[in-house]
């Protein structure tokens, strides 16, 4: 692909975010009350398919912190149904969130609490880091949040970021039934 043919692409791209993004004003959220946070995520791929999944099952919100502009092809149109809160910093993210009787975790590949051998509220809130860093904050700093992981039995060292938000979802639906 030539850099004319790679312009052409980004400026599609450009295009498809901005109105989507407009249209997420009117999404309503989704019939389970937990939230997902997108802690400074790739901008690629990855964002959109969570959107997807986080549409199927039904989430409540995602909050994206210093995420960029993203394709939202591959999520199906699950942009513009899925609310969507963007932050700059986690901080920002964590003081809007920080109330309304949420617990929150965050998923870590190591530490932490087993996530299908853990009872999840309700209202729960799941942090998701970036791919290759992990979170952007210091654990330290904010107590309340709780670590789980996903049970994991080969070699690898963790599993790609939207198939852990699937996975969590999945049984975060599972452990509360098919509808709030």
């Amino acid at each position: 692909m030539n850099r004319r043919e790679r312009h052409d692409r980004h400026t599609q791209m450009l295009q498809r975010y901005k109105k989507q993004r407009q249209r997420n004003v009117l999404a309503k959220p989704g019939c389970h009350d937990f939230i997902l946070v997108l802690d400074n995520l790739k901008a690629g791929y990855n964002v959109p398919k969570i959107f997807r999944s986080a549409q199927a099952f039904g989430a409540r919100e995602i909050h994206l912190i210093n995420i960029g502009p993203f394709d939202p092809a591959p999520g199906k149109g699950a942009f513009k149904q899925v609310p969507a809160r963007f932050h700059e910093t986690f901080d920002e993210c964590y003081q809007a969130l920080n109330k309304d009787d949420y617990k929150i975790f965050t998923l870590e590949p190591e530490g932490g609490r087993d996530l299908c051998e853990s009872p999840l509220p309700e209202k729960s809130i799941f942090i998701f880091g970036h791919e290759e860093q992990g979170i952007s904050f210091d654990l330290a700093n904010y107590p309340a949040i709780e670590r789980l992981k996903i049970p994991q039995f080969g070699s690898v060292q963790s599993l790609n970021v939207s198939i852990a938000a699937s996975i969590v979802m999945y049984e975060q639906v599972r452990q509360h039934g098919r509808e709030s």
